[in-house]
């Protein structure tokens, strides 16, 4: 609870968004700035043009939204351009993205996204508090619980990705060694709310995939036992609903196509690894595979 205030504190304390381009920007100067590899010499102009973009993510073009605005937010956070308030800040924008509303469906993707890396900063080189650090998880794991709109890739306004997104972030966080048993349990208990959702959605866009990572980094850190993970496995099949409706019905056949490509996922993963940790997924997958219809 006290990690959940701690974000709505966050997101009742910032401003209203401004819009895209960010004032003193273009369209074609945010080009023009991509041809330049977003090169900005100046650490406030950094900053101020960093916290501009953010607004970009929602953005329909996906030219901006997901060419320049994301583009440019991962490059300066990877080259270790961005300090830590300024990444604080970003963050706080973020989590207000995820509470406002997202007619277009891109705003709330693309804020996941970039909280992805902003967890990723924090792994590399930790500089939240713990208590700031459970926050995030607590915001990862609620807003992968609220996806809704499971569209994915369109030819003309190319991705939203909701789920795949918030399972980056996720994955982000569970591969970061400080979280504790309990925070490893909680990403897990959101993960599955996703991989077999409850609306009748087949997922086409890899988003299986994408879930089984934060799965993986869980199962990294060796906090789980064999028989833990078998009962954790198992317990998603029930998720496909009435056994009346097996094979009778297009919702139950959705879920039961998103449930295998989730669990053949990441018996891949586990049959292709090195690690001893990984490698005792498999029989828990297996146990799983031998109780769905």
């Amino acid at each position: 609870m006290r990690a959940f205030m701690f974000v709505l504190f966050a997101v009742l304390s910032l401003p209203a968004f401004a819009a895209c381009p960010p004032e003193g920007q273009s369209r074609e100067s945010l080009q023009a700035l991509k041809l330049l590899k977003f090169t900005v010499p100046d650490a406030a102009e950094r900053q101020a043009l960093a916290s501009g973009l953010l607004d970009c993510l929602g953005d329909p073009d996906p030219v901006v939204r997901d060419g320049i605005a994301y583009e440019a937010l991962t490059q300066w956070m990877r080259a270790d351009q961005l300090d830590v308030e300024g990444l604080r800040a970003l963050r706080d924008r973020l989590y207000a993205m995820l509470a406002a509303d997202d007619a277009n469906g891109f705003a709330q993707p693309f804020a996941a996204l970039t909280l992805s890396e902003i967890a990723r900063t924090d792994r590399l080189k930790p500089w939240m508090t713990p208590e700031e650090r459970a926050a995030m998880v607590e915001a990862a794991a609620k807003y992968i619980e609220s996806v809704r709109d499971y569209r994915g890739f369109d030819e003309t306004a190319g991705w939203r990705h909701g789920v795949a997104h918030g399972a980056d972030w996720l994955m982000q966080l569970t591969w970061n060694p400080v979280l504790d048993r309990a925070q490893l349990d909680r990403s897990l208990a959101a993960v599955a709310t996703q991989v077999v959702p409850e609306a009748p959605h087949a997922y086409v866009f890899g988003e299986p995939g994408r879930l089984a990572r934060p799965v993986l980094y869980a199962a990294k850190r060796g906090l789980h036992s064999e028989a833990e993970w078998q009962a954790w496995f198992t317990a998603l099949v029930p998720r496909l609903g009435e056994a009346s409706k097996t094979y009778k019905d297009p919702a139950w056949l959705a879920r039961r196509h998103d449930l295998m490509a989730f669990l053949m996922s990441v018996y891949l993963e586990a049959d292709q690894s090195d690690d001893a940790q990984l490698k005792q997924l498999k029989p828990a997958v297996v146990a799983a595979l031998n109780t769905v219809p």
